[in-house]
């Protein structure tokens, strides 16, 4: 599989912050104007914008490698998560009632995220990859908000179906799943000229990077082996 100087690097860091939104996203925040989004909301988006590196880049299979990376890795957490909260505490034990109310409820959050994020990601890596076939190295910003546009759609609304619906009353889920779509396409959108230059730098610094070649419409290999 193609990899390059810089893909651990990302991988850790999408890995990372994938189990920080999982733990964030257990409490749900009021926003302004009666808004209403998920802890995991704020760091949840640069998942996406790491994936955009990953998948331009790295190419699919370089993504592909790094959401099911963190699937494994979330699916770990979750069961020793829910393994200690059913534990039996030590005497004079006082942290287990808050423990598991909050990591109690990871594993729901942690099945909703899978879900969502591995539909997500790999839409949003394949959109970009597809995209990028059709227009070479041109018109990066377009493939990266289609991709973005997708994948954001189809995880944000299978991620609070599966954590919140039910729990919630209809219009504070509607509420839910407008706002955190509409934000994360936002702040992605924002970001988007920093993830360009990130991209062209990482681009730059990978020796071994192949561009498209438009001519025949075919992706090669983005990054050779190792």
């Amino acid at each position: 599989m193609g990899k390059g100087r810089f893909f651990d690097i990302f991988m850790t860091l999408f890995v990372a912050l994938l189990l920080i939104s999982n733990i964030s996203a257990t409490k749900l925040i009021g926003g302004p104007l009666g808004l209403i989004f998920d802890g995991g909301a704020v760091m949840f988006p640069f998942t996406y914008i790491l994936g955009d590196i990953l998948s331009e880049v790295y190419g699919f299979r370089g993504a592909r490698r790094a959401v099911l990376t963190g699937f494994g890795i979330s699916i770990l957490a979750s069961g020793l998560f829910f393994l200690v909260a059913k534990a039996p505490p030590a005497s004079g034990d006082f942290i287990t009632p808050a423990f598991s109310q909050v990591f109690g409820f990871v594993p729901r959050i942690v099945a909703a995220s899978l879900v969502g994020y591995v539909l997500g990601q790999l839409l949003n890596a394949l959109v970009l990859v597809r995209i990028k076939g059709h227009t070479g190295e041109r018109l990066l910003w377009v493939r990266m908000i289609a991709s973005t546009l997708v994948g954001e759609l189809v995880d944000t609304v299978a991620f609070c179906t599966i954590a919140f619906a039910g729990l919630i009353s209809g219009p504070e889920f509607l509420n839910y799943v407008l706002t955190g779509y509409v934000y994360k396409c936002a702040l992605e959108i924002v970001m988007s000229p920093i993830s360009i230059q990130v991209i062209g730098l990482v681009k730059r610094g990978e020796k071994n990077y192949v561009p498209i070649d438009i001519e025949t419409l075919v992706e090669r290999p983005l990054v050779t082996n190792n």
